[in-house]
C-alpha cells in the first residue's frame, strides 16, 4: 500500500513519473506548484480544473513547501527527461540518421 503524507503519495510508492501526487487523482505535487505558484492561478481554479477539492491543493502546496529536497530532486529529474528527449528527437529530414 502506498505511503501517504496528509493525502499525498509518495515518490516512491507513486507510478506517476515516481512523484508525489494527490491521492486518488493522476494530478502532481509539481504540477499544482506549476499552477498555482509560477502561472499564478487560484487555487480555487486548479482544483475545480483538476476535480480536486481544494484542501488537496493546499495538501499539494504544503508538501512541495515540506520536502523541499524531494520536490528540487524531482524537479531535476524531469529537466533531465526533458533534456534527454530534446537530444533524441526528430524535428526535421536532418536531424534523420
Amino acid at each position: 500500500m502506498a505511503t501517504q503524507a496528509h493525502g499525498i503519495v509518495e515518490g516512491v510508492d507513486s507510478d506517476i513519473h515516481d512523484e508525489p501526487h494527490v491521492h486518488g487523482s493522476r494530478v502532481t505535487v509539481r504540477s499544482i506548484h506549476e499552477c498555482v505558484e509560477n502561472a499564478g492561478q487560484d487555487p480555487e481554479t486548479v482544483a475545480a480544473q483538476h476535480n480536486l477539492d481544494i484542501a488537496s491543493v493546499y495538501r499539494a502546496l504544503a508538501y512541495y513547501h515540506e520536502h523541499p529536497e524531494t520536490m528540487r530532486r524531482v524537479e531535476r529529474e524531469r529537466e533531465r527527461t526533458i533534456q534527454e528527449n530534446r537530444e533524441r528527437a526528430v524535428t526535421g529530414p536532418d536531424d534523420l540518421p
